[in-house]
């Protein structure tokens, strides 16, 4: 099994970073409990877009498809994303008007120091 890697870009309108921040650090918490959860990263963006808002990547890295399967499940299947512990995943749990792009991606490479 390989490792996944969820990334969401989240836009975040001036004046909702605390509100962004908050949420996003619940989560990390939650998905740290689980199994197969293997770390999360979080990053700012050093300069606001033209119209102040500002953009953000979360990352959590599993130690498969099936964890995250097993974490998100029903998520899939209903439009408030909840999973079975009434989380809301795939990206649905920060409110509007916050802007989040999920994505699930596996490494096909690497480059470290030579």
């Amino acid at each position: 099994m390989e490792q996944i890697s969820v990334i969401n870009m989240i836009t975040v309108p001036d004046g909702m970073d605390e509100i962004a921040i908050q949420i996003r650090d619940e989560y990390a918490s939650y998905f740290s409990k689980q199994d197969g959860f293997l770390s999360s990263t979080f990053y700012k963006s050093i300069h606001r877009e033209p119209d102040n808002s500002m953009k953000y990547i979360n990352t959590v890295v599993w130690a498969s498809y099936a964890h995250f399967e097993k974490v998100v499940n029903a998520g899939f299947d209903n439009p408030e994303g909840e999973n079975a512990d009434g989380k809301k995943v795939l990206g649905k749990g920060f409110p509007e008007p916050i802007k989040i792009s999920p994505g699930q991606y596996i490494i096909i490479g690497e480059t470290g120091p030579s």
